[in-house]
């Protein structure tokens, strides 16, 4: 495929600084791509390679000024990273469109299959369940009965969405996930132990969400598990029975958010977070990696992080602190002796 720089101007409405009849054949990074790949800068610190790449077309920021020549063809976007997704999701995706049914696919006579469907080798669909138009379902795929998954969905390989559970459309679902494994619920007994307690709810994934490989999403004891419009889960992040995560919020990996608790919407919560159950985390709420959240953040738009998190600017004046203590133990030490040369005095 031939790309000129025109068009992908076209595309993200973006404007051409330099050749427009420019071709591209493929997409590279910045530091190695070649004469006919297109790449992108969005990131200050990658600013000096813009002058030694062989790039045929880089997308940039619209103010981005230039100290010295540079020989690739321009795009200005205000948003280069976003504008280089929609080059790479238009021309690039290779999963896009791909359908059939494998032969050795089993596919419940009651299930409503739509058109233009793509059901891998070893793919399981029981009773009742409904595959979207466009869906496509790799290798060793199981829905459950009267589970549902919308039009253009992707389930990589391996992904289990079990019964009663739905996932919406334009979502994309990475390899090992399970969507409506049972909520972890067990009641105290007279003898000590513990009895399961049946989790009858389900899991609700809304429009445009992406999970990553290995995630873990529980069913509700009753009610729902409530994945909202344009969450983005990476790697192993784990989130509890009866959870909410908020619209166009983002988990990073090995994260987990416990039982009850209700994520607020545009939340960037980083990796190997913490967040205890029955609480609510206010929109917007940016939270630093291996924070622990031990209770509910009422006030939008604040940043957190150390465990147990604190706002932002606290934890790092506490980490000045924590790096002097070894010389303030030292000051205190020598305080004492003077104080006790003085008393005996």
């Amino acid at each position: 495929m031939q790309i000129t720089a025109a068009e992908i101007a076209q595309l993200i409405n973006g404007v051409v600084d330099g050749d427009s009849s420019t071709i591209i054949t493929a997409a590279g990074k910045i530091e190695s791509a070649s004469q006919t790949d297109i790449s992108f800068l969005a990131n200050p610190k990658y600013l000096n390679h813009i002058y030694d790449t062989k790039a045929g077309i880089v997308i940039v920021g619209k103010d981005v000024v230039f100290d010295k020549p540079v020989q690739s063809t321009i795009i200005r976007h205000p948003m280069p990273y976003y504008g280089f997704c929609v080059v790479l999701d238009t021309y690039f995706n290779p999963h896009q469109n791909r359908t059939g049914i494998d032969s050795t696919a089993i596919i419940s006579e009651s299930a409503v299959i739509g058109k233009n469907v793509f059901i891998g080798p070893y793919v399981v669909i029981e009773d009742g369940a409904t595959i979207g138009d466009g869906a496509q379902l790799y290798a060793h795929v199981f829905v459950g009965s009267k589970a549902s998954i919308g039009q253009k969905t992707i389930f990589y390989s391996g992904v289990k969405l079990y019964s009663d559970c739905h996932v919406g459309n334009s979502c994309i679902v990475h390899a090992g996930t399970a969507i409506g494994s049972d909520g972890f619920g067990f009641a105290p007994t007279p003898d000590g132990s513990y009895a399961k307690i049946p989790q009858i709810g389900n899991v609700i994934v809304e429009d445009s969400v992406e999970i990553g490989a290995n995630c873990c999403l529980d069913r509700a004891t009753m009610g729902s598990t409530i994945i909202r419009k344009g969450v983005k889960l990476d790697n192993l992040v784990q989130i509890a029975h009866n959870a909410e995560i908020g619209e166009n919020t983002v988990i990073a990996g090995l994260s987990g958010v416990a039982g009850s608790t209700k994520v607020g919407k545009r939340c960037v919560i980083g990796a190997q977070v913490g967040i205890v159950g029955h609480i609510t985390i206010a929109d917007g709420t940016q939270i630093g990696g291996q924070s622990g959240i031990p209770k509910s953040i009422t006030e939008p738009n604040q940043q957190f992080t150390g465990s147990p998190a604190m706002p932002l600017k606290d934890a790092f004046k506490s980490q000045v602190i924590l790096r002097n203590l070894p010389n303030l133990e030292q000051r205190v030490r020598e305080l004492e002796r003077i104080i006790k040369e003085l008393k005996q005095l």
